[in-house]
């Protein structure tokens, strides 16, 4: 405290990271505190571009991280966080406590260390926590405060460095060998990796064909009770002792894996139909035992995510987007967390809701206690459930949230009363059928079918399943939660055959990642942590090295040479086991029990051997870009990546002329790398067709115009000759002596797209003319300035001056009138080529700007708009359900954080870059 004495306002003030969340504890907290939002981090690393002159040559110049001292983070407070510092500053001195409320992760316990770093409190400061925005849990966690954690900040300082390093000592690798702009991240370029291996198995798989026999069997109606099932259909299991090969008997290069089964052909399946044919047929044998099966565990942000894109289609992001919604305003517990156990309350009201629900005997008479396999699992201490000591069922919340919020909700719920219910109980019975053959061959078939006689937790929820590989496979799902009754016999039973048939089948590739399966991957490896799962597949995304097909994550071919460069050259670094190691680690400094300092200097520098990063960086050698970036299709035909996209090429026939270039062909953005096949790849040379045709001659310049077809379509263009040294005027010294002649400058060649309408084999020469002497001067206006009409990137337009407007089509370029343009120009001016479109829908007004708001679609999707603040339509957000109230608060949180400003090379002001080591 300062000499001089404060006066005591007995205000407390509450940090926390969100608006949204700051809202809904502090309708619990009561007139006594003051509420305020840091929106989450307030400084971070800058960019290196971003340091003061004077550091930029130092050792922090290269990372923000200073080598030479023990690897310190040079933090700034970000731009566009300098207002709301002065504001939570301003908030501070007129405050006799201080509770930092931020989330109880590493991120949060960062966030918090930070806040007291910069704002520098001279009052008491507390570190509250709670994992749900209830009265309770906020009751209970005033009760239980504690200091910041400083071995959970370190742990998260740690990544941040960590992850520093590995982008900025990797990725300039990239940009020289495959391409500018890529990164590459600890934990996204093994993502990255795990979804182009699983590419190249399907690019190597080799379909096996085998065959089968299904029967349908039924019991002789003279000997058939009135509750036995009239029929039921089996499948061919063995034949003479042996069993049939089914789809997983193969490997994936089509191959029998085993000696133990019979592979039967198109033939041999044939035929062993017609040996069957009229052979009696009876049961061998009825296998009965009981059937039990337990509900899943309760969320954790892992089988969340999981669960939420098998059953509701969305995305990682989306998922946590909406569950962040949830916790912030007081419907689930923290979001984030590696742990599926649940609390005395929480398994109290799951118990409580299930019997009042279900009955008495939908609940076991023992609590179920799950725990999770991470030892670590600090993330929270808690499974994701729903909030509070007696939990909302999803019709008492249904009209307070939107439809995404609902649906979410709803799943959380019944997966956390299930996982609190009755085992689901039955019996499972299999009937051995055989028979012998005309030729002695001794067949038998099986079925296999559940009855469930007490559903249990089913009766509340049914967890989901991801792709699984072959028909036995997908069969064995569907049976797993069905209710398929056999009919009551008993061995020696005779059964008559109908519908005996031969079927074919061809084993399937592994099935590519979806992003549940890929969470599931990364999880079970022990990659990243599940906090961070949405953000890696997003970033891979975004960086273009995956895209989505459906609900199947495919590669891109610039991924393939990326994993490709850091397989060779950072082995270690896309390594599974390395990269969990390295979870592990920072797990451990988050437990107190690894420095952090001594643990960067190891990866950085390495243990007293060539291991370090930055070792290996420096003695990379020579890397061969051009092998980097090839795969062989077929003997003769590579892939290529270039700077412009992928291609194919086959070099020139050894018998062709010298200087013959290789024959090129794009390949279609849309085409998977495991469809390109070498017959695919023989189709795509054969359409490309010569590089270039001429038209003719350009009577008024005398060049040869050509067509040609370019990654961005087809273009015509001239051929502009070689300027010779001749053709240069001389020019001379003051002393009269010639100077060296310059090197000749080539003109630049005009060049024009093809219109929509014009294609490469039909273009003309009278065409390619028109379109090379564009932009067209159309004339003058009033004022003098001149009207052109042009082509873009964005179809036709007229412009005039720095104004443009677009034209209907293509054909007006040549036809659009002075008095046409005009009128153009007298009209408001339009948004993009179409009319303005009225609002997708209103809102009603906005308290603080008192504007209407309304939704409008925009080039980048549909925003929310009072008319001064925008901000798009989260993908989470249906438009249908968005309310007024969720309206207000998106504009809210926009304006919180104020305009978006663009990086400078300097950083104004002096950063925070102090650091206490020392509890608070």
């Amino acid at each position: 405290m300062p000499a001089k004495a404060r006066q005591q306002t007995g205000k407390k003030l509450v940090i926390v990271e969100s608006p949204a969340k700051g809202k809904t504890i502090a309708s619990y907290l009561g007139p006594g505190f003051e509420v305020e939002a840091s929106m989450g981090h307030i400084r971070d690393l800058p960019q290196p571009s971003e340091l003061p002159d004077a550091l930029k040559k130092s050792s922090v110049g290269k990372f923000a991280v200073d080598l030479d001292k023990d690897f310190e983070p040079y933090y700034v407070v970000s731009p566009d966080k300098k207002k709301k510092v002065s504001e939570l500053k301003a908030a501070l001195k007129d405050a006799d406590e201080l509770y930092l409320a931020t989330d109880g992760d590493r991120e949060g316990e960062a966030i918090a260390w930070h806040l007291l770093e910069v704002l520098k409190p001279k009052v008491p400061v507390h570190r509250l926590t709670f994992p749900e925005i209830t009265r309770e849990a906020i009751q209970r966690a005033l009760g239980n405060m504690r200091d910041v954690d400083i071995a959970l900040v370190d742990a998260q300082e740690t990544r941040r460095v960590l992850d520093r390093l590995y982008g900025y000592e990797i990725s300039p690798v990239l940009w020289r060998k495959v391409s500018r702009g890529l990164s590459a991240g600890r934990v996204q370029s093994v993502a990255t990796r795990l979804v182009v291996e699983r590419e190249r198995e399907r690019m190597a798989f080799v379909p096996a064909a085998y065959w089968d026999l299904t029967s349908t069997f039924a019991v002789p109606e003279e000997s058939r009770s009135d509750a036995s099932a009239p029929s039921f259909t089996a499948r061919l299991a063995s034949l003479d002792g042996t069993r049939v090969a089914t789809g997983r008997d193969f490997d994936d290069a089509g191959r029998l894996k085993t000696r133990q089964a019979v592979h039967l052909d198109e033939q041999g399946a044939r035929g062993l139909v017609a040996a069957l044919d009229g052979a009696d047929f009876a049961v061998r044998g009825v296998d009965t035992k009981p059937y039990t099966r337990r509900p899943a565990a309760p969320f954790t942000t892992s089988t969340l995510q999981q669960e939420a894109a098998r059953k509701l289609r969305f995305s990682s992001r989306s998922t946590m987007q909406v569950a962040q919604r949830l916790y912030e305003n007081g419907y689930i517990t923290y979001m984030r967390t590696d742990s599926p156990a649940l609390s005395d309350e929480a398994i109290n009201a799951a118990r409580r809701q299930a019997g009042e629900l279900y009955g008495s005997e939908y609940v076991p008479e023992s609590r179920r206690v799950y725990k999770g396999g991470d030892k670590n699992a600090q993330e929270a201490h808690e499974a994701i459930r729903p909030a509070g000591d007696a939990f909302r069922t999803p019709a008492q919340v249904s009209g307070q949230l939107s439809r995404d919020e609902f649906r979410l909700y709803e799943l959380i719920w019944k997966r956390t009363v299930a996982s609190q219910m009755a085992d689901a109980r039955g019996s499972t019975a299999t009937i051995r059928v055989g028979a012998t053959a005309s030729d002695g061959r001794n067949a038998e078939f099986t079925a296999s079918g559940t009855v469930i006689t007490f559903r249990g937790f089913l009766a509340a929820y049914e967890e989901g399943t991801d792709e699984d590989r072959g028909e036995e496979a997908r069969a064995g799902a569907d049976a797993k939660a069905g209710d398929t009754r056999l009919p009551d016999v008993s061995e020696g039973d005779a059964l008559t055959a109908d519908e005996l048939a031969a079927h074919g089948h061809e084993t399937s590739a592994p099935p590519r990642y979806t992003e549940a399966s890929l969470v599931k991957a990364l999880e079970e490896a022990g990659i990243g942590r599940p906090s961070t799962y949405a953000a890696t597949i997003s970033t891979i995304m975004d960086r273009g090295y995956v895209r989505s097909r459906g609900s199947a994550l495919v590669p891109s071919w610039v991924a393939f040479s990326v994993v490709r460069l850091l397989e060779q050259h950072f082995h270690d670094y896309v390594d599974y086991d390395f990269t969990a190691q390295m979870e592990e680690d920072l797990d451990r400094i988050a437990r107190g029990e690894q420095a952090r300092v001594d643990w960067l200097r190891d990866f950085y520098y390495g243990d007293g051997d060539d291991s370090g990063l930055s070792t290996i960086v420096e003695n990379l050698g020579d890397i061969d870009a051009r092998e980097i970036n090839s795969l062989p299709v077929t003997d003769d035909i590579v892939l290529r990546v270039g700077k412009f996209g992928p291609y194919l090429e086959r070099a020139a026939a050894a018998d062709a002329p010298e200087g013959t270039e290789p024959e090129r062909a794009n390949v279609p953005e849309d085409l998977a790398p495991d469809e390109l096949t070498p017959e695919r790849a023989l189709e795509l040379m054969a359409s490309a067709g010569p590089e270039e045709h001429q038209l003719g001659i350009d009577p008024e310049t005398g060049r040869t115009i050509v067509a040609k077809n370019g990654r961005y379509g087809a273009y015509v263009t001239e051929i502009v000759p070689e300027p010779s040294a001749e053709d240069q005027p001389v020019e001379y010294y003051k002393n009269g002596k010639p100077k060296p002649p310059k090197k000749p400058v080539k003109p630049k060649a005009r060049t024009a797209s093809l219109f929509s309408s014009m294609s490469l084999q039909t273009v003309t020469l009278e065409d390619a003319l028109k379109l090379l002497s564009l932009p067209r001067v159309v004339g003058t206006d009033p004022d003098g300035v001149p009207i052109t009409a042009q082509n873009g990137r964005f179809g036709p337009y007229l412009k005039r001056g720095t104004d443009s407007r677009s034209l209907p089509g293509e054909e007006q370029i040549f036809t659009v009138t002075l008095e046409e343009a005009l009128r153009i120009y007298a009209e408001p001016k339009q948004r993009g080529r179409a009319a303005a479109r009225p609002p997708l829908k209103e809102l009603g007004t906005d308290p603080v700007s008192e504007k209407p708001i309304t939704v409008k679609e925009g080039r980048f999707g549909p925003y929310i708009t009072d008319g001064t603040t925008n901000i798009t339509v989260p993908r989470s957000d249906s438009i249908e359900e968005l309310t007024h109230e969720r309206a207000v608060e998106l504009l809210a949180e926009k304006r919180d954080k104020g305009p978006a400003k663009r990086p400078t090379r300097r950083t104004s002001g002096k950063a925070a870059t102090g650091r206490t080591r020392s509890k608070v």
